[in-house]
């Protein structure tokens, strides 16, 4: 029934979300080795209209006026939400439809921009990644292409902390074999501390990745690596603890973060 709208999803995080997509499969600033949207086609730093916002506004409206309901409203989808350039109009007109709180979940590749953390400051949460400490495993996990540094990542997360004075989460993906091992947790958990997020979530593969060499941390290690952070680290859990047997793989593609 809609082009630019799904669900609501029961999220793992958020509730019953209502997902809003703002570029076509695949469009993104990464290609991370572990989407479950699958590789990127368009692997891209180009802001610009890649839908019409008068067309999302329309299926928005016509959700609402059906009675539609949801927890949330989240910019989640087939790629990177924040390299359409209407997303802060995007966001305005929301606030004029309805009064759900809004999230934004980002990979964190344009938050070094002034005008993107302009343009997303009136969401009500943004869940932001990091999940490398260098450029050598940022390329690993997240596959860059050179496209953008990991001080910048990290410089554009830290410019938002200050900026926004709402929820700010950060979610690292984890990978066994990548960036699991104690080393390279500490190092991502000095950063972290330096930025002060309001939470941290730990998160892994539940579904297939883009590449099958992107393999799972077990809940055990999952769990251990939560204490290297202070403070400790929440461990989002399965979808299958979510949604039930009944509704695994019933989901729509929900890029490369998930709900």
């Amino acid at each position: 029934m809609y082009k630019y709208l799904f669900g609501p999803v029961p999220s793992r995080r958020l509730g019953r979300s209502l997902g809003v997509d703002l570029v076509p499969l695949k469009v993104c600033s990464f290609n991370c080795v572990f989407c479950q949207a699958g590789v990127t086609t368009d692997q891209t730093l180009e802001r610009k209209e890649y839908v019409p916002v008068a067309d999302v506004m329309s299926e928005l409206n016509n959700w609402l006026q059906a009675g539609g309901s949801a927890d949330i409203i989240t910019f989640s989808g087939s790629g990177e939400p924040t390299l359409h350039s209407g997303i802060g109009d995007v966001i305005s007109l929301i606030r004029k439809l309805t009064d759900t709180s809004i999230a934004l979940l980002t990979n964190s590749s344009l938050l070094h921009l002034p005008e993107v953390r302009a343009a997303i400051i009136g969401v009500d949460i943004i869940k932001a990644s990091l999940s490398a400490w260098d450029n050598a495993s940022l390329e690993k996990v997240n596959r860059v292409d050179g496209a953008v540094g990991i001080v910048q990542i990290i410089d554009g997360i830290k410019n938002l902390r200050q900026e926004f004075t709402k929820t700010l989460w950060l979610e690292i993906f984890l990978l066994a074999g990548i960036n699991d091992d104690d080393e390279s947790i500490k190092r991502i958990a000095g950063i972290v501390e330096s930025i002060g997020p309001d939470r941290v979530h730990l998160n892994t593969v539940v579904r297939p990745p883009a590449e099958k060499g992107a393999m799972p941390v077990s809940p055990v290690r999952l769990r251990e690596i939560a204490q290297i952070f202070d403070p400790t680290a929440d461990v989002i859990p399965s979808v299958d603890a979510v949604l039930g047997e009944d509704e695994v793989g019933k989901r729509p593609v929900l890029g490369n973060d998930d709900c």
